[in-house]
């Protein structure tokens, strides 16, 4: 070995498995091995252990807390040992085959039973009469290992297969089945299926069939790093170091490597006697203990070279992703968020050193500092020597139980911090987030493109819908571009700086008659591209010095000027307009309120300036776009699609609900779980993309598009329950009761398609006012003013059929007709006349009549 005086051993058990557990304060260390005694060492000490004997043959596993240690058995015993009296204390569950392992959850109140049973039990460990069983897999399970927050259990079996169970409720869970990862291994073989949890929660590692860890992301379930090259035989055993910097593997080459989790690079390389069954990292000391097929026990005190020891003396590190999410949200970047909540392992704890006091925002501690003594806060005893929880040392309640203002539990504020608003993080519309080494960099009607991490490049894909327009194309990208824009035109790409390369934006057209036909162009120093859009006409980049850039399609610098809304947040552009999102003020909700700016960059016009995105509080923008008519619509991350009316008239602009996607009929029933992925809106029609099962991107294979019919949430439709009939006269009931319903919906619908109809109209007159208007788009124009009034007919027909006592809702209707030429006047005349309806249509013909001579008919009468 290559540190210390090397690792000592310690005759424990006979030749055979054997196995291993240091208590969460590092103090003891529990061996069991092929024979019926329990070794108990201690730390830094060299006496003879503590030996229990009588106890069950071939110990197959082991997991200790501070008070007691658990032990499984070959006979399919799960017992119970008392650290405090070193004997034994009582049996938990019996097994009618072989325990293969055992996994103690964080807080030590439940154990999880491995067996060549098919089922794994997990028991309370203060109540054994209380177990929950996991029943999905279909072999044996050979390990099993819970998340560092308590509330999900993987359990490998002898068929490749990891399962992974939410045990947070009351019942288990099955949310995850990953095949092809871990090896096809037998119940007795050495060679390990073993999920090893990173500290840090969001990701585990497993040993493959290719002799290499593999880290798996627990938030896609995608592969991520890979810890690679360094064995010639079957993985054994791994390992973490309690904060996450160190990875240490063993295989039956008998070689045990120290990884780098940041760099996945061998550190250091040992040859051992005989192959390692289990590993220990001590919870705080440069130590590392394991047990072998001999049965021996080695503890190699000093473990790490002085000069690795820097390793250990680290915060807790990220697991290593290829892309790590947190990495990608400048608001989170260099603040490491666990995947643990408020379930943090004790032996992070320990490792940390934290002390957590409870106690109020104004109590004297939070603003002078805890005292010296803290050992009495959480609880005080009243006259009766009685303690009384949740009182601090103050005699004051502690707010433990309750949120945060923006109703999520986080940890509370120190004593000193500030308040912090929570902004609103960058975006690139149309893009995703990296799912393992693959993204996409834009979606839209057009098509798709994707990248690829190669490690030391990216491949980039464009693919198209109409192959007859463009043919698909692939290429090396030695850049790295994380954003891209497609249109009609070319493709737009942005890089941002690394080491001496600067931000960088790279368009592509499809077509060209000269011989140059790409062009790329770079940021000042320090510049990162934010979001990136691309119009018919015009590039436009928005950056992190809150600069908007706008270029020609082929280069040239047009303007250059700085948002008001800052940090900025995203753009888009349609033909010479341009969109530009960011935050600004802070609402009553610590969030702050998104402000949009759409100006004309052709004409050098602001549209509206900083007028306020409408999202409701709570809310999160989820993309923005310009529609195929140019109007700037939004989709927000609860499902609501909102178009800008009256948007080129400075002041006028107001956002209006197109969809909620909450309320579509395919919903209604509840069984379906679904979201969806906004793409477009175009032909009067939203498409977008469909996820299910709790996906929030697209993912690949290649999604299709899915569109859906605009839906103006104008009522709450519900479908009521049709009734039992009874006899003649419930039948005569229920017959007029599902006839009110009837007129009832076909009443819905008309006034539903009239609004939509009058928004569209509204959005098409706005157009043509703004632009030099064709005649197709004249005819267009007049055909959706015709059709509401035909609308208006139809319901004008329903509210005759209710009765006289809604002859002024159909005046009313009437008067909502914009036909000029008086036919629509004539024909509302003849329903009401056709339905009896004789003051009403007496009342329509007084109207037509005041509209012809050019009276004012919506004055008040």
């Amino acid at each position: 070995m290559a540190s210390g005086d090397g690792p000592r051993m310690r005759p424990a058990h006979p030749n055979g498995p054997t196995f291993l557990a240091y208590t969460p304060n590092g103090r003891r260390l529990v061996t069991v091995g092929a024979n019926d005694t329990i070794r108990i060492f201690e730390t830094n000490s060299d006496a003879e252990p503590v030996n229990i004997h009588d106890t069950p043959d071939s110990n197959t596993a082991v997991v200790a807390t501070h008070d007691f240690f658990i032990v499984g058995s070959e006979d399919g015993t799960v017992s119970l040992y008392s650290l405090d009296t070193n004997t034994f204390d009582r049996i938990l569950v019996r097994c009618s085959l072989p325990v293969r392992d055992l996994a103690l959850s964080p807080d030590g109140r439940r154990v999880a039973v491995a067996s060549d049973d098919l089922e794994v039990k997990l028991v309370d460990v203060n109540d054994m009469t209380r177990v929950q069983y996991l029943r999905e897999q279909e072999k044996p399970v050979k390990h099993i290992s819970f998340h560092p927050n308590g509330r999900t259990l993987t359990v490998s079996c002898t068929d490749g297969v990891i399962y992974v169970y939410s045990i947070d409720g009351p019942v288990p869970e099955l949310t995850k089945k990953i095949d092809g990862i871990v090896k096809r291994l037998e119940s007795e073989e050495q060679a390990s299926a073993e999920v090893a949890w990173h500290p840090d929660g969001r990701a585990f590692a497993a040993p493959t069939a290719t002799r290499d860890v593999q880290i798996i992301s627990k938030r896609d379930w995608e592969k991520q790093r890979t810890f690679s090259g360094q064995h010639q035989g079957d993985i054994t055993s791994l390992i973490w170091s309690p904060n996450g910097a160190l990875l240490v593997t063993c295989a039956t080459d008998n070689a045990m490597v120290l990884w780098d989790t940041k760099t996945q690079k061998r550190l250091e390389k040992w040859d051992v006697r005989a192959s390692i069954w289990a590993f220990a990292w001590h919870p705080t000391e440069n130590i590392l203990s394991y047990t072998d097929n001999t049965g021996s026990l080695y503890i190699h005190t000093d473990f790490l070279p002085e000069h690795l020891t820097r390793y250990l003396k680290l915060d807790l590190q990220p697991a290593p992703f290829i892309h790590d999410p947190l990495a990608e949200v400048s608001g989170n970047a260099g603040h490491l968020q666990t995947d643990q909540g408020q379930d943090r392992p004790k032996r992070l704890q320990d490792l940390e050193g934290l002390r957590r006091r409870e106690g109020t925002p104004d109590s004297l501690d939070e603003i002078l500092g805890p005292e010296d003594d803290d050992s009495l806060a959480g609880f005080i005893e009243d006259d009766d020597g009685q303690a009384i929880v949740g009182i601090n040392g103050h005699a004051k309640r502690t707010n433990g139980h309750l949120d945060e203002p923006d109703g999520h539990q986080t940890k509370r504020r120190g004593a000193y911090s500030s308040f912090q608003p929570r902004i609103h993080e960058a975006f690139q519309p149309g893009s995703t987030p990296w799912r393992g080494n693959r993204r996409y960099l834009c979606l839209n009607l057009l098509g798709f493109i994707w990248t690829v991490d190669q490690d030391t490049h990216h491949t980039v894909t464009v693919e198209f819908y109409d192959r007859e327009f463009q043919r698909d194309f692939h290429f090396t990208d030695p850049y790295k571009y994380d954003k891209a824009c497609l249109s009609e035109k070319g493709a737009l790409f942005a890089c941002q700086p690394a080491g001496d390369q600067q931000a960088m934006i790279h368009y592509r057209p499809h077509e060209t008659w000269t011989t140059r036909t790409d062009w790329r162009t770079t940021l000042p120093k320090g510049e990162r591209i934010v979001a990136i859009a691309l119009s018919h006409s015009y590039v436009v980049v928005t950056t992190s010095t809150n600069y908007v850039r706008v270029y020609t399609l082929f280069g040239t610098p047009v303007k250059v000027y700085r948002q008001k809304s800052s940090p900025t947040v995203t753009c888009a552009t349609w033909r010479d307009y341009v969109l530009t999102i960011g935050n600004g003020s802070v609402g009553g909700d610590g969030q702050t309120r998104l402000l949009y700016t759409i100006e004309n960059v052709k004409r050098d016009e602001v549209c509206q300036s900083e007028d306020v995105v409408a999202l409701t509080e709570g809310t999160q923008l989820q993309n923005v776009f310009f529609s195929d008519a140019g109007d700037p619509c939004i989709y927000d991350d609860t499902g609501v699609l909102l178009i800008l009316q009256h948007w080129r008239t400075p002041g006028q602009a107001r956002w209006v609900p197109l969809l909620d996607t909450k309320l579509l009929s395919r919903l209604a029933t509840g069984r379906k779980e679904e979201t969806y992925w906004p793409v477009a809106v175009a032909q009067d029609k939203f498409y977008c993309i469909i996820l299910k099962g709790g996906e929030r991107h697209p993912y690949f294979p290649r999604p299709l598009l899915n569109e859906f019919d605009f839906q103006i949430p104008l009522h709450f439709a519900a479908t009521a329950p049709k009734k039992r009939r009874r006899n003649d006269e419930d039948q005569d009931m229920d017959g007029m009761d599902e006839d009110e319903q009837e007129a009832g919906t076909e009443i819905t619908r008309l006034e539903h398609s009239y609004a939509l109809t009058n928004l569209l109209h509204s959005l098409a007159s706005d157009l043509m006012a703004a632009t030099t208007s064709t005649a197709a788009q004249r005819a267009a124009l007049g055909a959706k003013a015709l059709e509401a009034d035909k609308l208006l007919l139809q319901l004008l027909a329903a509210e005759c059929v209710e009765g006289e006592e809604r002859g002024m809702k159909a005046l009313e209707i009437v008067g909502l007709m914009k036909d000029e030429s008086g036919r629509m006047m004539e024909a509302a005349a003849k329903v009401a006349s056709r339905f009896g309806r004789e003051v009403l249509r007496t009342r329509i013909e007084e109207l037509a009549e005041r509209r012809v001579v050019g009276l004012d008919v919506d004055r008040d009468e």
